[in-house]
């Protein structure tokens, strides 16, 4: 399987929305988002862990945390949404607008962060989706506030596509970074995860052969009609070693 560089996740993204793709940005974030739900929810029964905390960066990342949100509502977990700085594009408004149509609180973004470290203390699992591979050190305010608070409150974190704070072709070189416990990579996995040392899953049913012969991404096969399928630790200590 082929591990991407920004450049290169870059690409696949573009060539799945061009012509050859035929996606729109509505259908890759709803299978996405999905398929991060899915992950979640394999891994941290609802009945142990029915309190989800999902943080939405304002980019297509938090957007496929909005969806994740939605999803987890319906599979019977109880999310609450925590956006350090809200989306601007119309499409992060209307999946804002379907949370709370769901009835998903909506913890409004605040200097102080008062808020959101009450809601940690009423939170079971965090889902990360505040950055994406187009991250860019440094860390900016809110951000930099924030990702230490989610750091020290100790609760499992599911991130998605790359935890968010790392690079995504060097992993977490500025120690900065969200200590994630499980990753749900998008498409394919990045360079900077090959020393990630969670369970990791992989989430790109929605690829189409012909890219994926295109990039030679050498995809595993996703079993039954998941949505996602784990990735064995031994993978990536093999090519992180070559």
């Amino acid at each position: 399987m082929r591990y991407l560089t920004a450049k290169l996740a870059q690409q696949i993204d573009e060539e799945l929305m061009n012509a050859l793709g035929a996606f729109s940005l509505d259908q890759l974030m709803e299978l996405a988002g999905l398929a991060c739900a899915q992950t979640l929810a394999t891994v941290y029964r609802r009945d142990v862990y029915p309190r989800v905390l999902v943080c939405c960066g304002p980019g297509n990342q938090g957007g496929d945390g909005l969806v994740a949100a939605r999803h987890l509502g319906m599979f019977g977990y109880h999310p609450t949404i925590y956006m350090p700085k809200p989306g601007s594009k119309d499409i992060y408004k209307r999946l804002q607008t379907q949370c709370a149509n769901m009835k998903i609180p909506i913890i409004p973004p605040s200097n102080d962060l008062e808020d959101l470290r009450k809601a940690l203390h009423h939170t079971d699992v965090i889902m990360d989706a505040i950055f994406g591979f187009s991250f860019q050190p440094p860390i900016r305010t809110p951000f930099d506030a924030v990702l230490p608070l989610l750091n020290d409150s100790r609760l499992p974190i599911v991130s998605v596509d790359i935890p968010s704070g790392w690079d995504v072709e060097k992993g977490n070189n500025f120690g900065v970074g969200l200590h994630a416990n499980v990753l749900i990579s998008l498409t394919a996995p990045k360079e900077g995860v090959l020393d990630f040392r969670g369970r990791h899953f992989l989430g790109g049913r929605f690829v189409p052969k012909t890219i994926e012969e295109k990039f030679d991404l050498q995809l595993p096969q996703y079993p039954g009609t998941d949505q996602i399928v784990e990735l064995p630790l031994e993978e990536a200590i093999r090519l992180n070693n070559q």
